[in-house]
């Protein structure tokens, strides 16, 4: 443990002071010389821990006169509302990988940090180097996000046979805020919208957040199955379909052609529009099929990301679509977040022009491939039923056979401190009949810690006892 310096040993004495009521708020403290004097330190170290106890919040400072206690009053908490409440309890998966206490980590969501930052880009984050450093005003930046990477992402949708007009992206945080944006740009609440089930939980939790109706469309190996699709069709008027088409959160699939062309012509058909996240389209071959390909981003809108990519910690993605809508959500953006950070932007694009990423995908495609190979096999020789995946991706689909219950599989695998993304969570209504998997327990398995020598000892006891 590191030791601690003077000043912080003086902070935490005084704040448990204050915490066990020795001064009331606005009473005035020993001045800085006479606090120096009772601690033994010199008055830059007293005046450091003052300081400290302000930026706080627990002191007030006042010119000419000395530190207070300060007036303050802790807020009464107030229970969420009850759609707040539901929104949180649909993501609380989300909560295990970002305030970690598992060590094996088949559940998590994004690959292993060395594989990111553990590749030869390491030393491109060691040293933030930007794109045009004498450009640097330490302003805003634009909000609709560093040119020089927008253009370029303009002429990398062009190899995946996406037509991007000039004005018809828009950079953001991530996909998690292009989503969001949608969301707050076209669902007013009580408006029915659809989701791939099995899907993407977080957006479950930002729809149920919206106060939206959401309708859940069996995921197939192949895509979303279109006569589950037709057959809700005829009761429910979706405004949007959001959906993955490559490497699916959670079940690895990938679109087929026949079942792309199907969707959109039924899109047409009934007038919704269609979300599509390429959240990983950097490591999958370009001519793979694509909503937006197909439709040109009349109907589609298209987010993709450089976080599962890089690093969870760069947050920088985009929303591609019709002109018209982005407009709208640059402006929605503008409003909710002023802009995104324009470093980080010209970090990435940098990254791209230098040729550093390309080399870096490459790496990244391999390791995933040769995971995702190891992982199935390793699946497959236990005994569990594996979704089909034409093409390797972060994520197998695994069902355990019947009489495995799926929450008592996750608390064993707790006990262990293994930590398990149950497939549950990823259904839109976990309550309903025809949930995906027909009631069998399944778990998404992050291909990186799928031959991870402590998981597969537990899985090959749960095979034996069951």
């Amino acid at each position: 443990m590191a030791r601690l310096s003077r000043a912080d040993t003086i902070v935490q004495h005084v704040s448990g002071l204050l915490s066990a009521g020795a001064y009331k708020a606005g009473e005035r403290l020993p001045s800085v010389r006479q606090a120096a004097r009772e601690h033994g330190v010199s008055k830059n170290t007293m005046a450091e821990a003052y300081d400290r106890l302000v930026a706080r919040g627990l002191l007030e400072s006042r010119a000419g006169s000395g530190y207070y206690v300060a007036q303050f009053q802790p807020p009464r908490q107030v229970p969420p509302a009850a759609h707040v409440a539901a929104a949180v309890d649909v993501v609380s998966l989300l909560r295990e990988q970002l305030d970690q206490h598992y060590e094996v980590r088949p559940g998590d969501g994004r690959p292993p940090p060395f594989w990111m930052e553990g590749s030869e880009l390491k030393r491109y984050f060691s040293v933030f180097k930007v794109a045009g450093p004498s450009s640097i005003d330490f302003g805003y930046g634009s909000s609709w996000g560093y040119a020089p990477l927008r253009e370029r992402l303009r002429v990398l949708l062009m190899e995946r046979a996406i037509a991007v007009q000039p004005d018809g992206l828009l950079l953001t945080h991530g996909v998690n805020h292009g989503v969001d944006l949608i969301i707050r740009h076209l669902i007013e609440p009580g408006d029915t919208v659809f989701v791939d089930d099995p899907g993407y939980y977080p957006l479950f939790g930002k729809l149920t957040l919206a106060k939206a109706k959401m309708v859940g469309i069996r995921r197939l190996h192949d895509g979303p199955d279109l006569e589950d699709l037709a057959a809700k069709l005829a009761i429910h008027r979706p405004k949007i379909f959001f959906t993955q088409s490559l490497a699916h959160n959670p079940t690895g699939g990938s679109l087929s052609p026949a079942v792309a062309f199907g969707l959109m012509r039924l899109a047409e058909r009934w007038g919704f529009l269609l979300v599509e996240n390429d959240v990983l389209g950097d490591i999958l071959p370009a001519t793979l099929p694509r909503l937006a390909a197909l439709d040109q981003l009349n109907r589609v809108l298209y987010v993709g990301t450089f976080s599962k990519t890089l690093s969870a910690s760069l947050r920088c993605g985009f929303v591609a679509g019709h002109p018209s809508i982005i407009s709208s959500l640059g402006n929605l953006k503008m409003l909710t977040t002023v802009a995104t950070a324009d470093y980080v932007e010209r970090f990435v694009f940098k990254l791209i022009q230098d040729g550093h990423y390309l080399r870096h995908l490459r790496r990244l495609r391999s390791r995933v491939e040769e995971a995702h190979k190891a992982s199935l096999d390793q699946m497959e020789a236990l005994g569990l039923t594996v979704r089909a995946s034409v093409t390797p991706g972060f994520y197998l689909w695994t069902e355990f056979p019947d009489g495995i219950d799926e929450m008592e599989l996750c608390r064993k695998a707790a006990e262990r401190s293994i930590f398990l993304a149950p497939g549950s969570v990823f259904t839109p209504d976990r309550t309903a009949p025809d949930r995906a998997g027909r009631g069998r327990a399944a778990i998404r398995i992050n291909v990186a810690y799928g031959t991870n020598p402590r998981f597969i000892e537990f899985l090959r006891d749960i095979m034996a006892g069951r």
